[in-house]
């Protein structure tokens, strides 16, 4: 279980101190290094472009992104804006990915103020139905989908060792010697929330005294926003875990965001050796997934003109780019409105 986080105000920041008069939204990710993860922010683009999204992609990248792979992104129709890194203390903390120590440059994406609202997916993520109808929940909430227990990379917390989840709490009940129940908990691949300069500025003070935790600022961000959180359906970001470790509660055929974070799952570096990556429902999401990267009329096109749209551009030539991302290496870094 997380540790209590140490304020650094006597509450958060409201969601609402902003203009009111904002009505911009967008999607947003992050991107750190000169890494082959580029190749799931374009795989990301492709996806929010066949399902016709009517909001931008914004990708977040930190200055070490080359210029190159920048390029490959605004080819594709995202909006790049570079931030800073954001650290946590120095401390003796054994993050449970040893990247994670980076995510904490996500913080930034509170400070992009001139969205009103926006939905952040994790660069390992694909979306599969339009979602936009989440961009009209109500505001001064912060809406993720809750996270599983199970995986052995949980086992330093007591959840997992005694095989407690929030998946099924009725399989195994919380001890009443131990207090009451964690509170909800959600992953931070896939966020619902809104901008605010002030929440930013509340975040990056309170991470300052905050001493890192193996999640990471997944960890900060449960902690920090636990009053604020709602819920979601699972079907906004399956976490692959879930098809073999929660079965009962995954109906693939109705899932719309599916989130490639197993090991061994993010489909650009698929070999199908990995623990239960050779389930057939593992290769039929990979190959979903690629289906959608190698659709080339889903790359993005300029319009041309008054009055032209995309499909009457002329389509940008992709070679380029695609000869420079087979070349990508390993990266360094050690219940919703209806859409009717």
């Amino acid at each position: 279980m997380a540790p209590e986080l140490v304020r650094a105000s006597v509450k958060p920041a409201s969601f609402n101190a902003k203009a009111a008069s904002l009505p911009r939204r967008a999607y947003v990710t992050f991107l750190a290094g000169n890494g082959d993860y580029v190749k799931g922010v374009v795989g990301l683009a492709k996806g929010l472009r066949k399902v016709k999204t009517a909001y931008p992609l914004v990708v977040a990248v930190l200055p070490d992104v080359p210029e190159e792979h920048r390029r490959i992104l605004e080819s594709q129709g995202c909006i790049v804006r570079e931030i800073e890194p954001v650290y946590p203390p120095e401390s003796q903390t054994q993050f449970s990915m040893a990247y994670y120590v980076i995510n904490y440059s996500k913080l930034r994406i509170w400070e992009f103020g001139e969205y009103s609202k926006m939905i952040y997916l994790d660069g390992d993520i694909q979306v599969y139905e339009n979602i936009d109808h989440l961009f009209e929940l109500e505001d001064g909430h912060l809406y993720a989908v809750m996270d599983c227990f199970c995986e052995k990379t949980w086992s330093h917390t007591p959840q997992y060792k005694i095989g407690y989840c929030q998946q099924c709490p009725n399989n195994v009940q919380w001890p009443t010697e131990s207090g009451p129940p964690p509170a909800l908990y959600f992953n931070a691949g896939m966020l619902v929330f809104e901008p605010s300069l002030s929440t930013y500025h509340d975040l990056l003070n309170t991470v300052k005294i905050t001493p890192p935790t193996p999640f990471a600022e997944q960890d900060f961000l449960n902690m920090y926003f636990r009053d604020m959180y709602k819920p979601i359906p699972l079907v906004y970001n399956l976490v692959l875990a879930m098809l073999w470790r929660h079965p009962e509660n995954v109906e693939l055929e109705k899932v719309k965001v599916v989130h490639y974070c197993a090991a061994g799952s993010k489909p650009w570096r698929y070999t199908g050796k990995e623990e239960n990556m050779e389930r057939e429902d593992i290769k039929m999401l990979v190959k979903k997934w690629w289906d959608i990267y190698n659709d080339e009329s889903l790359d993005y096109k300029k319009s041309v003109g008054v009055g032209a749209t995309q499909n009457d551009a002329e389509p940008v030539n992709m070679q380029p780019f695609l000869a420079a991302l087979s070349e990508a290496g390993a990266v360094k870094y050690v219940t919703a409105p209806s859409a009717a």
